[in-house]
């Protein structure tokens, strides 16, 4: 580069180098904005109505004789002598909790429990989108609360988060603190609970998670955090993808792979022996081995629905919508297994050892009333039908800042060594000491002590800004 014309080259090279870094290299590890018209027909020439109308639950003496009269109807097979729910929801049981709810459950009283937080819906692409918005009831003189978003996943709701909600908007009348207060967000995912479900194929978690950002965005909310397990570890993940400059930080109660690599190959193989190797904590050698029992077994025998969802899903739904004694046992066997896996070999499941009747009756009705549970499953069938690790999102790491509590009692144990190839900026993985897959529902204080803390690292190292 002794000549100006080398210089004036070399320049040129340097001028196209920083303007690729910066604005190409980075968007190529972006995962696009992905809008979609999900509502019926042809999407209108109009502008969509991004008005924000609050929303109330709501049930009529007709819905409630329906479902009586179903409950009385229904007719149950007789279970295999001993074997618990080791074959799925044990009928004898399934007989006493359809007892409890004819006879006991008393759902408006749990509507007012439901509606005791604020409810609302918006049209986003297409489709109204339900949300439970909730804040602070006192803040410190110059403090401002920090946006959360909490999503839930299958086969939840955003009930999921009830108990979870005031230790996280009032932590400090909890005994956990006032230094970080939240305003929290928790939205039913499209074709959920009280959220329209898409009139399109194609719903897919990208899509939601685009839902979310704009509804995060409608909100005023130009920066926020996001938590979920289950789908909504999912949403969130691409949610992070997608909007980076946006979501502070990261918090999830449930991380997966989509890809195995030689390295996690050779680590399932070897990790027993040489955990340090691979980076394995003693703490990962005991929840993942021996991987036949406690990985590949596990995968084979929780995932039988997930085939069926990925690839029928209305046909099974069918059934399940038609039958709410169906429903509650398709829906209480993911409670009781998820929840701990040894729940199976127990004659009522343990179903009342985490969660109380009321609450998992609760669950089962916003399904019910919404007739949500086909729509609910098609979800599978959108994330899934194209094949695993085939989507552009799998193979984009995530950048923000990301904290991961993990549970003892979750389906498959990620260790902190796969997570990180993946989110390249974890700042927090913790061990949980008791807890399984529905960690807000069943473990709401351990659960909002690890996003407190997460956020409180996030905070005070400014670690979005980097």
């Amino acid at each position: 580069c002794s000549s100006l014309a080398g210089i004036m080259l070399c320049a040129a090279i340097l001028i196209t180098l920083f303007v690729y870094l910066i604005f190409f290299h980075k968007r190529e590890e972006m995962l696009a904005f992905k809008y979609g018209w999900w509502g019926r027909g042809e999407k209108p020439m109009t502008t969509e109505d991004l008005s924000i109308r609050p929303f109330k639950v709501e049930t009529t003496e007709e819905e409630l004789s329906d479902l009586f009269r179903r409950l009385d109807q229904a007719r149950f097979t007789e279970p295999l002598e001993n074997s618990c729910f080791q074959y799925g929801t044990n009928s004898v049981h399934l007989r006493k909790v359809v007892s409890y709810w004819k006879n006991q459950f008393n759902w408006k009283k749990q509507v007012e429990i439901l509606n005791k937080y604020p409810q609302f819906k918006t049209k986003i692409q297409g489709i109204d989108i339900h949300f439970v918005h909730v804040k602070p009831p006192r803040l410190p003189k110059g403090q401002a609360a920090k946006p959360l978003l909490m999503v839930h996943g299958w086969p939840g709701s955003f009930y999921e988060f009830y108990k979870i909600i005031p230790l996280l908007t009032d932590p400090a009348s909890h005994g956990l603190g006032d230094e970080h207060i939240f305003e929290v967000i928790c939205p039913s995912i499209p074709g959920y609970g009280f959220s329209e479900a898409p009139h399109k194929k194609d719903f897919d978690s990208v899509s939601a998670a685009s839902v979310f950002y704009e509804l995060m965005l409608r909100l005023g909310f130009s920066e926020f955090y996001t938590q979920g397990g289950d789908w909504g570890w999912l949403i969130c993940t691409n949610l992070a993808q997608m909007a980076p400059y946006h979501v502070k930080g990261l918090h999830l109660n449930m991380v997966s792979i989509s890809k195995l690599r030689l390295t996690h190959l050779l680590s399932i193989l070897l990790g027993r022996y040489f955990p340090r190797l691979f980076g394995f904590q003693d703490e990962d050698v005991r929840r993942m081995f021996p991987f036949l029992k406690k990985g590949l077994y596990r995968i084979l025998s929780e995932s039988g629905y997930a085939h069926i969802q990925a690839t029928k899903p209305d046909t099974v739904g069918c059934g399940l919508n038609d039958s709410p004694v169906g429903l509650a046992a398709y829906i209480l066997e993911k409670f009781s297994s998820w929840t701990d896996m040894e729940f199976q070999n127990l004659e009522d499941g343990g179903l009342e050892r985490k969660f109380s009747l009321d609450d998992l009756l609760t669950n089962i009705m916003i399904y019910w009333v919404s007739g949500c549970i086909v729509s609910s499953m098609r979800f599978y069938k959108e994330n899934l039908q194209k094949g695993i690790g085939t989507q552009r999102h799998e193979k984009l790491t995530v950048q923000v800042p990301t904290g991961i509590a993990s549970f003892p009692n979750e389906i498959l144990h990620i260790p902190r060594a796969w997570a990180k190839k993946k989110y390249t900026n974890i700042i927090s993985f913790h061990f949980m000491p008791r807890g399984g897959h529905f960690a807000a529902f069943e473990e709401p204080e351990l659960l909002a002590q690890d996003i407190l803390q997460f956020v409180d690292k996030v905070e005070k190292g400014q670690l979005w800004l980097k």
